[in-house]
């Protein structure tokens, strides 16, 4: 019972779908990548119970989360039997040692990726001396890419290239599929933080206005927005991300403010491109119905509700 919940909440098991079609993509049969598929499928899952502990949600696939649901210390237990498992699909493919290092690599990467997002928080856990040491008050679009490139696009890169390994494709072609998995992972991280602040909750299955009430610089839309306000406006938005305890009408005034701005617009845009970006590497992949459904992928990211 708590080591099905995380996965019976559901989910787009996007992560194993590009892995599944990356593969055939490139020849290869779903035999050859089932077990590393099911394996990033359980390793995502594993850092949503993390990430959920860590932000403190209760909400996610508008199902209570694992540690709301059974408590911090069985979902800290429940994590570390994911991420065993994570290993054991790596194990049942035909190359065990070069896929479980790459799930090891990137398990590392989330984690730096998780421990920048943590840091590009404005206030809130006093009671952590690294954390309150090295906040990062000043955060830049470089600094943003580099959290997303690790904390989301790295899985999507892995998921990709694992596809790839498992099809047995060209040193190349696997290149491309990495290069689409990255420039996707991006362009869904800045999805996520769009509809942080305009999703439906219904439909999003998360709280809105999260990354606020978690007073979250590391959020495109955030950053673009405090750019272009006005410098009482911007001033404004900066003392609720600074407040101890941000409450409901605090982040409903912060997303208010917020949408007097472009930072939606240029948010989607930035996102576009890197659709764009994913899609030109299929152009050097084999011309094949798994090709279009990876382009069809790219164009969903945006155009998601959830």
């Amino acid at each position: 019972k708590l080591l099905e919940y995380q996965i019976s909440t559901g989910g787009k098991r996007l992560r194993s779908t590009l892995a599944i079609i990356s593969c055939q993509l490139l020849g290869g049969k779903i035999k050859d990548v089932l077990y590393p598929a099911a394996g990033l499928e359980i390793l995502h899952n594993y850092s949503l119970i993390i990430d959920d502990i860590i932000d403190h949600s209760n909400l996610r696939r508008g199902k209570s989360t694992v540690w709301s649901e059974f408590g911090k210390s069985i979902a800290e237990c429940i994590a570390i039997d994911y991420s065993a498992s994570v290993f054991l699909g790596a194990n049942l493919s035909k190359k065990p040692i070069a896929i479980s290092e790459i799930f090891a690599k990137t398990i590392k990467t989330i984690v730096d990726g998780e421990i920048l997002d943590i840091l590009f928080e404005q206030e809130g856990r006093r009671e952590e001396p690294y954390v309150t040491k090295n906040r990062y008050f000043k955060i830049t679009e470089k600094d943003y890419f580099k959290m997303a490139s690790k904390k989301t696009a790295t899985l999507f890169q892995t998921c990709c290239e694992v596809g790839g390994i498992c099809a047995q494709g060209k040193k190349k072609e696997i290149e491309f599929l990495k290069n689409y998995g990255f420039n996707l992972g991006i362009a869904f991280q800045i999805s996520d933080d769009i509809l942080d602040i305009f999703g439906e909750e219904e439909k999003f299955g998360k709280r809105i206005g999260k990354d606020i009430e978690e007073g979250k610089r590391g959020s495109i839309v955030i950053l673009y927005a405090l750019k272009s306000l006005s410098q009482l406006k911007r001033k404004k938005l900066q003392q609720i991300l600074k407040k101890e305890k941000i409450q409901s009408k605090d982040i409903n005034t912060a997303i208010e403010i917020i949408k007097e701005t472009k930072a939606r617009e240029k948010a989607i845009s930035l996102g576009e491109k890197y659709i764009q970006k994913a899609k030109e590497n299929l152009n050097f992949l084999p011309k094949n119905k798994w090709n279009k459904i990876l382009s069809e992928i790219a164009d969903f990211i945006l155009k998601r509700k959830k």
